[in-house]
């Protein structure tokens, strides 16, 4: 083969054919580029709507760098300000109120507040409910405010009432199934103090005395069988202008009653014993002292008598 031959024979061979062309279409056509750009714009619309949401969620809710909104997270702990609602139970070490403002704790049927100790154990309830309050602990104390004395404490072995003075205002005044141990007892100025057993007996007792005194009015002691004034060791005073005894029997002795019945008294046939009345006598020293009645009295004309011991 010649050189010509082999030029000829290449340069036919690198000829590009423009016979019957073949093209290969690169990309997605037709219905399938149609459905692309409508899931890309849904997406798009998708993105738009959720970024609205989350902003309009942001600014309802007021979220900011401190919290969400009526709750803010200091330092001190979470600060809720308005009215909050719990739907779960919430466990915290300390609730306090602003200064200026109350704290209230609401709910449509009760408020239980629990204690409990580090193993879970309940140790102690309060229960605010509508018919009642209920405290349920070893020992319930109410303090005041300033000094933190104790105003009533109540357990299984007694109840302290610490304040200086208890009243009780109700119509049947206070009822005490067993004793009552005060130092004393005194009614509201220009009111009458009763003490009153109706159908069992009132015992007063002290180690060192009993003193009643009524500084601006009378004293009545009223019972229905026997009324006892005993002293073992000391004495009985009465100190007073007028000691009257009311509804005593009273007694008449005469020379001719007395002269009948000795007369009646000696003969044999007679059996009624002779009776002598005599008359209760008071010395300007308070002593009392029995005399016989009748002409021989000496409430009045005896002095000596007054001075026996």
């Amino acid at each position: 083969m010649t050189r010509e031959q082999y030029i000829l024979a290449t340069q036919q061979n690198s000829l590009p054919r423009t016979e019957h062309p073949q093209f290969y279409p690169v990309g997605i056509y037709g219905w399938r580029k149609r459905c692309l750009y409508f899931f890309v714009l849904l997406l798009l619309v998708t993105m738009i709507v959720n970024l609205a949401m989350t902003i309009w969620i942001l600014k309802v809710m007021n979220f900011t760098v401190d919290g969400m909104g009526n709750l803010r997270v200091t330092k001190k702990g979470i600060r809720l300000e308005g009215i909050s609602e719990f739907l779960l139970p919430l466990y915290v070490k300390e609730i306090h109120s602003r200064k200026d403002s109350p704290l209230v704790l609401q709910s449509d049927r009760n408020v239980t507040v629990n204690a409990r100790n580090h193993m879970g154990q309940l140790t102690g309830q309060l229960t605010v409910g509508a018919d009642a309050v209920e405290a349920q602990c070893k020992r319930f104390e109410v303090r005041a405010s300033e000094g933190g004395k104790v105003l009533f404490s109540a357990d299984e072995d007694e109840i302290v009432i610490g304040a200086d003075r208890l009243r009780v205002t109700g119509t049947e005044g206070a009822v005490f199934g067993h004793s009552v141990e005060t130092p004393h007892i005194r009614a509201e100025p220009s009111q009458d103090l009763k003490l009153e057993s109706p159908t069992r007996s009132l015992v007063m007792e002290a180690p060192r005395g009993v003193q009643v005194n009524a500084a601006a009015g009378d004293l009545k002691a009223t019972c229905r069988k026997e009324l006892h004034l005993q002293s073992t060791e000391g004495e009985i005073f009465l100190n007073a202008d007028t000691i009257r005894l009311g509804n005593l029997p009273v007694g008449s002795f005469s020379s001719s009653s007395s002269s009948s019945s000795s007369s009646s008294s000696s003969s044999p046939s007679s059996s009624a014993p002779r009776q002598t009345i005599y008359e209760l006598c008071v010395c300007p020293n308070g002593k009392l002292y029995l005399s016989p009645a009748g002409a021989g009295s000496t409430c009045q004309s005896s002095s000596n008598i007054c001075l026996w011991s």
